[in-house]
């Protein structure tokens, strides 16, 4: 059976993310491959707890009740287990009730090449360098790194961004890097008309602008932040960039360099993105964050 994914917001996400693993995984660690497989089929009916991702998952798929009934968002399983011992894992899925039908199980190998074969505009895992590996194909994605895989309570699904190098480029936080502030104020301010170049996170950005067109503004159930450090007068070319991108993006927080986690959790956000670590850890706790290890600060 073919059908396209075309049009469609496609989300990859990692059987460890989407359900809680440490206990077989430490089975893995500790045991070995065989004694990990063994694990799993001998506790394949008992569902897995959720994991960091999930409460995420289930407010994404959620969309399409608001959508119609219509499938515009899919969640799609990449997963390092074998299908063997990954048959926990979808019974798990049936079991919370998941829309979830399509998969790769890659029996111990990275499944981040089939992230574009599936179209997914987003990859969401616990391991590093599978993240990286989607970045460099040109798929938004991040490592979870948060403590806890918390939700608002609204029906509503919030997203907060960073902006450079992760909505934007990093051209002018490697001006701040290198040469410092000053420096990287004034660079801002002689380009203020000039659009950022995008980074990885402007095209999951602009597909979810596609859904929230279906709905008026006030009644949208996905909701936009940009969370960044910077501030005025640095603020006037991420505006422009932004309307030049034809982009609608509903709260815009400059903070000038104030932490983060009050803002986040002000804003109620289910998922925060973001290329520093620094912030990640301090969201973390009480967000679940996604960290993108993209641009000079992860150099």
């Amino acid at each position: 059976m073919d059908r396209t994914t075309d049009n469609k917001l496609v989300i990859a996400i990692s059987s460890r993310a989407l359900f809680d693993l440490d206990a077989s995984h430490q089975v893995f660690e500790e045991e070995g491959l065989q004694a990990y497989s063994d694990y799993q089929v001998e506790h394949e009916d008992e569902p897995l707890e959720p994991g960091e991702a999930f409460p995420l998952v289930q407010k994404m798929l959620r969309l399409n009740e608001m959508l119609g009934g219509e499938t515009q968002v899919e969640v799609v399983l990449l997963s390092r287990n074998s299908a063997d011992t990954g048959l926990r894992v979808f019974n798990s899925i049936e079991h919370f009730g998941l829309p979830i039908s399509r998969a790769a199980f890659c029996g111990g190998e990275s499944p981040w090449r089939y992230i574009r074969a599936f179209g997914c505009q987003l990859f969401l895992s616990n391991e590093a360098d599978d993240v990286r590996h989607a970045l460099e194909c040109g798929v938004a994605a991040a490592t979870l790194v948060s403590s806890r895989g918390g939700s608002s309570d609204k029906g509503q699904l919030r997203f907060a961004f960073d902006g450079d190098a992760v909505l934007f480029s990093d051209e002018a936080e490697r001006i701040y890097k290198t040469e410092g502030l000053e420096a990287f104020t004034a660079s801002e301010q002689a380009a203020a008309h000039t659009p950022l170049g995008g980074g990885p996170f402007k095209p999951f950005l602009a597909a979810l602008h596609r859904l929230q067109q279906a709905f008026p503004p006030s009644e949208a159930p996905i909701r936009t932040a940009l969370v960044t450090a910077r501030s005025a007068p640095a603020h006037a070319r991420v505006i422009r960039t932004l309307r030049a991108w034809n982009i609608r993006i509903d709260e815009s927080i400059f903070l000038g360099g104030l932490n983060k986690t009050e803002f986040l959790r002000a804003y109620q956000a289910d998922v925060f993105f973001d290329d520093q670590q620094t912030h990640c850890a301090s969201a973390g706790p009480h967000v679940a964050t996604g960290h993108v290890p993209h641009g000079v600060a992860n150099a």
